[in-house]
């Protein structure tokens, strides 16, 4: 049985899988392509511009890679065969755009926070750039030793856990096509919200018009609610299904204007 995969979607699996590839076969030779493409926040001194792009490429294991490839194709298949393959590319990158605008918003409110509260703690923050600089073979041993010589290097009566704190958030990175997929997932339940989806735990129907939207709420409250150890950036997946969103509900209702 042929599976038909439409180009664009065709494309962006190709080039998610060389990255994907890439990135091990380069790690055996110690370099980490994360540190190139990902994204890191736009104050860190590990920033370039082309990230904003670049990230959306990159993921951190097979699972998270395997799972956004087959949403890709699974829901993505319809909304590019609706929308056509321009305007699924442009929704596609707008909103991996869009999930690196809102979550790095969400995250300057935090930095801003703790970059005021060491401020008015006197402690000195120029030479900080220089630990957090990383180049294409360091190491993560090495950012650690890196981020305690910084701390070291401080006055006695700094508030560690907040310098480290600060440290880390310069050298804090995304990747993954998420954001995309997430527009993609609302753009789907946007052109088809009668469809139903067969769950597998548990296997029951649920139309597309009440799964899509509880994901999007259950993001929502996980962001709010951020338990320490989750590494996954739910604004991230939230600025994706905005984006998503409001772009194809302009299609949506300037329908006549796709072709």
């Amino acid at each position: 049985m042929n599976i038909y995969i439409p180009p664009v979607i065709k494309n962006l699996l190709i080039l998610n899988t060389i990255f994907f590839i890439g990135k091990y076969v380069l790690n055996m030779y110690g370099v980490d392509l994360d540190f190139i493409f990902g994204a890191f926040f736009p104050l860190s001194p590990n920033f370039h511009w082309y990230q904003v792009l670049s990230h959306m490429f990159m993921h951190a294991n097979f699972t998270h890679f395997f799972f956004n490839m087959f949403t890709l194709w699974m829901f993505g298949s319809s909304v590019e065969q609706a929308l056509g393959a321009k305007k699924f590319l442009i929704l596609y990158f707008v909103c991996g755009i869009g999930a690196f605008i809102l979550s790095n918003i969400v995250d300057y409110f935090e930095f801003k926070k703790v970059y005021d509260s060491l401020v008015e703690s006197n402690v000195p923050l120029n030479e900080v750039n220089k630990y957090a600089k990383l180049n294409l073979t360091t190491t993560y041993d090495e950012i650690q030793e890196r981020g305690n010589q910084w701390l070291n290097s401080l006055p006695k009566n700094t508030d560690y856990t907040l310098a480290s704190k600060f440290y880390i958030d310069l050298l804090k990175l995304g990747i993954g096509a998420s954001g995309s997929i997430y527009g993609i997932l609302v753009a789907f339940w946007l052109l088809f919200p009668n469809r139903i989806l067969i769950l597998l735990f548990p296997p029951i129907p649920v139309p597309v018009k009440i799964y899509i939207p509880l994901m999007i709420l259950f993001q929502l409250y996980l962001g709010i609610n951020q338990v320490q150890g989750d590494n996954i950036a739910h604004f991230a997946h939230l600025g994706g299904a905005v984006f998503g969103f409001f772009l194809t509900k302009h299609w949506i209702k300037n329908r006549y204007r796709w072709n």
